[in-house]
């Protein structure tokens, strides 16, 4: 028996204004979010149109084009919501699409797992749905792959529509401090040296993560436990999560500082906020954390890897030089639900160009009002007069509405210091 996706009704109107258009072959992500019981559809995203190439790509699929503008939208998704899909409208025949759709489907999936930070998990679903949709019958074809399994064979699923899908869906959320020294090579003229030492770095903090201690509206709960019990169905429900962080593995062994030689550091201080959405059909809190964590690693990660991008591409010595990364905008879906995507804007942008790359990216039309920018902000970086070491840093302050003014000082040798920012610190413990 195959799998089943139940589809959020939107998600068809959105698909038949893409069959009216003229464009052959017209290509997408399906978003939405995997589990063991059942799979859901929130949102299908087109590919955007490569305006250079719009003639020569007619009747074309660029691969590498999907799979970036993929990469691009999984970093603009919040916890429990993801590329689950991909699919195509044309008039080609069916086996020639489904070729097509195969192709597509790993090459998203390799390049968006390449970023990811965790340990795959073994309930982690590992299905992933193709659609066909031919524009003048508008017949649909829906088929599955395992995307672990580079010989998997397509397997048929049911692709059935539903109004409300997201009334009733979870939301979990928490704010959390941030404190960490990122090692950089020597060879700092090479990108991949670079990329590398960033990323070995992130995964270490990304293991303390994962090991820390959730909180669920103050409560520890049993991972079988049900997140929604005792709750009336079909209201939405929210909750606020503490995640607590040491530096011990396990109850035997600790952490131990490690000295190493490298030819610069990036400090990342600051407060995030996390969010994660969990489907309404008995969703267990083992999902809830989860899917908590992987949003807080993703979202720093995302925001090093800009600063990465802005430090390489400045001609400029970044010896003692500030960055202040962007910080989370999130912008609500128009389905009938607490569903968010998101964006992050850098201090010297407006929040027209957040629309603007929420409509070129995503396809959605949004107004500036409807961004909740109140979830993380920024003060005026300004600077001092701290000269360790013979260098002059900058002294960088984040606003936070519940809690005094939260202060970074980058005092290393070669050192970016990276500054996140959000509307509430959380408790972040370190085991000495």
């Amino acid at each position: 028996m195959g799998r089943g996706y139940i589809v959020q009704d939107d998600v068809e109107g959105y698909l038949s204004k893409l069959c009216e258009q003229k464009a052959d072959p017209v290509t997408g992500l399906l978003i939405g979010q995997s589990s063991t019981q059942r799979d859901f559809v929130v949102m299908a995203i087109r590919t955007p149109q490569k305006e250079e190439s719009a003639a020569a790509a007619r009747n074309s699929v660029d691969k590498e084009w999907v799979t970036e503008h993929a990469r691009q939208v999984s970093r603009m998704l919040p916890g429990g919501l993801s590329v689950v899909g991909v699919f195509i409208i044309t008039n080609a025949d069916a086996k020639d699409a489904l070729t097509t759709l195969r192709q597509l489907l790993f090459a998203v999936e390799n390049l968006i797992s390449s970023e990811h930070l965790w340990d795959p998990a073994d309930d982690d679903v590992t299905d992933c749905v193709t659609l066909h949709i031919n524009p003048k019958t508008r017949k649909t074809v829906c088929r599955t792959f395992d995307i672990k399994d580079p010989k998997s064979v397509a397997k048929p699923a049911d692709w059935k529509y539903q109004s409300g899908l997201c009334s009733s869906w979870a939301t979990v959320s928490c704010s959390l401090n941030v404190d960490m020294l990122l090692p950089l090579p020597n060879n700092r003229t090479s990108t991949g040296n670079m990329e590398e030492c960033l990323k070995e770095g992130l995964k270490a903090w990304a293991h303390q993560i994962e090991s820390g201690l959730c909180l669920i509206d103050g409560k520890r709960l049993p991972e079988d436990s049900e997140l929604t019990v005792g709750q009336r169905r079909n209201v939405r429900q929210t909750y606020t999560a503490q995640l607590l962080i040491t530096t011990v593995r396990d109850e035997n062994k600790r952490l131990t500082d490690v000295i190493e030689q490298c030819g610069g550091s990036v400090s990342v201080t600051g407060a995030i906020h996390s969010r994660a959405y969990l489907h309404s059909n008995k969703p267990k809190a083992r999902l809830a954390e989860k899917l908590l964590k992987r949003d807080v690693v993703s979202t720093v990660a995302t925001r090093v890897q800009m600063m990465l991008e802005e430090l390489l591409a400045s001609d400029q010595e970044s010896k003692g030089k500030l960055f202040c990364l962007p910080h989370r905008i999130f912008c609500p879906l128009k389905v009938s639900g607490p569903l968010c995507v998101c964006d992050y804007q850098f201090s010297d942008e407006g929040l027209s160009e957040v629309t603007e790359r929420l409509k070129e990216m995503l396809d959605i039309d949004a107004a500036e009002e409807d961004l909740d920018t109140r979830q993380e902000m920024t003060f005026e970086i300004t600077g001092c007069d701290i000269t360790p070491g013979g260098h002059r840093d900058m002294h960088a302050c984040v606003l936070c509405p519940d809690c005094p003014p939260f202060c970074c000082l980058g005092v290393a040798m070669a050192t970016a210091v990276a500054l996140l920012a959000t509307a509430a610190s959380m408790l972040y413990l370190n085991d000495i």
